[in-house]
């Protein structure tokens, strides 16, 4: 965990389309590195879409373009790592937007700061959360309940990386029924999907989660969050 608190923004949206959520995180990036805006933390969900990544395994969506027609999602081929997953309803969707400095750089680290800052909210259910060293994400047991892919821009005006995408944590029941089973998530056949009211029996809404885990985040990545009134706001408009 870093030491320096630093500011960032949060923002909690209760429902972002995908693609006004990218332009938004691409928009972003270009003025936090450029520092004419603070570091941002962008909390939402999405309605239903399939998220395709640098790996390319188009064979992993399962259903027809009729099929992702008549279940109205949407599918789109990003710039993040790994491979596909779902975004959905019931899901709470993180953008950690943070300039990471060239000094000391652990990329590795910041992956395992995100899956931390998971497992210690989780945790304050009782819940028991593992890793598996050959996959990003946080499991219960043998199935993912949070899934995790990040792109590292590289910074033009200083020396480090802007990220951007994140993390999804699965929070209401039958998540892996409603999206998941239209692919092979993160194109892994083994290991099942599932959600915090699948483990806990807990019917605890999207947003009371973000409230939740907020500050153990800050806790991992050193930093205070900036709200402007209530809870959390909807993200300002953003000049590209």
């Amino acid at each position: 965990m870093t030491t320096n608190v630093k500011a960032i923004d949060v923002h909690y949206t209760p429902m972002l389309g995908y693609a006004e959520a990218w332009d938004l995180q691409k928009a972003y990036v270009k003025q936090i590195d450029k520092e004419e805006r603070r570091e941002t933390l962008l909390l939402l969900q999405h309605p239903p879409t399939y998220t395709i990544g640098s790996q390319k395994h188009p064979e992993h969506l399962l259903y027809s373009e009729e099929e992702l027609a008549a279940r109205g999602i949407g599918v789109f081929q990003i710039d993040r790592g790994g491979d596909i997953t779902y975004h959905g309803p019931g899901q709470l969707v993180g953008y950690p937007l943070l300039y990471l400095d060239g000094a000391g750089l652990d990329l590795h680290g910041y992956l395992r700061q995100l899956e931390q800052a998971i497992m210690d909210w989780l945790a304050g259910y009782g819940i028991e959360t593992n890793r598996k060293s050959e996959y990003t994400g946080v499991w219960v047991g043998d199935a993912k309940i949070a899934a995790i892919g990040v792109k590292f821009n590289k910074a033009r005006t200083r020396r480090g990386f802007v990220t951007s995408h994140g993390f999804a944590l699965n929070i209401k029941a039958g998540i892996a029924q409603d999206g998941f089973r239209g692919i092979i998530p993160c194109g892994i056949q083994e290991y099942a999907v599932t959600s915090f009211a699948d483990v806990t029996g807990i019917n605890l809404s999207v947003e009371q989660a973000a409230r939740e885990l907020l500050p153990h985040f800050c806790k991992q990545f050193g930093c205070e969050a900036i709200v402007e009134t209530g809870l959390f706001e909807d993200p300002a408009d953003a000049n590209q």
